[in-house]
């Protein structure tokens, strides 16, 4: 059964799926929402005013999203996850279950997140990672299981981040250290 209940002024195009799936939840759109073609959202999800996807969006249940989201073109949203309001997701981002992304976050294309320590070998659970508001990650970096990235930090474009990101710091390399947040990247996101 395929049941959404959507705001004002709300376009989905008409090779989108809205509410997929058989859930006891709809999924509930807020107002001004834009979802693309190919777009599949599952039922079970809860979404603020102002969401805008790209094309061969995936948002499975259990997720919330806040206000003025952009999911970009085939970004994945793999469910129990929890987004703020203000972030951008660019082209091809991979979210894992059980991720965080706090408000005012910019995740730049092809980033992806993972969220099981020791994949089929050992059944641990599964912990994404956690992006605390204001932090940005750039191009093709990955973050592993369980890591918080700061507030207002800075994650480089193809960094592998093993470990915690202090707040206002920048994350390089692989492994990813931390250095000081140079001055440029000082301050918070624009995407208010």
């Amino acid at each position: 059964m395929s049941r959404f209940v959507s705001g004002e002024n709300c376009t989905v195009d008409d090779e989108a799926a809205v509410g997929y799936g058989d859930f006891d939840e709809p999924t509930r759109v807020g107002d001004d929402a834009t979802i693309r073609a190919g777009s599949i959202v599952y039922g079970d999800v809860t979404i603020g005013d102002g969401f805008a996807t790209g094309h061969d969006v995936l948002v499975r249940e259990g997720t919330t999203i806040g206000d003025d989201v952009l999911v970009g073109t085939k970004t994945v949203i793999d469910g129990t996850t929890t987004i703020g309001s203000h972030v951008s997701l660019q082209t091809n981002v991979y979210v894992p279950t059980e991720t965080t992304i706090e408000s005012n976050v910019f995740v730049g294309p092809g980033a992806v997140m993972t969220n099981d320590e020791y994949p089929v070998r050992r059944d641990d659970g599964l912990e994404g990672p956690t992006i605390e508001e204001g932090a940005s990650i750039g191009a093709n970096a990955t973050l592993l299981p369980g890591v918080t990235v700061g507030s207002n930090a800075f994650v480089a474009a193809g960094a592998v981040v093993t470990d915690d990101v202090p707040p206002d710091t920048l994350a390089v390399g692989a492994p990813a250290t931390a250095e000081s947040l140079p001055e440029p990247l000082e301050g918070p996101n624009q995407l208010a």
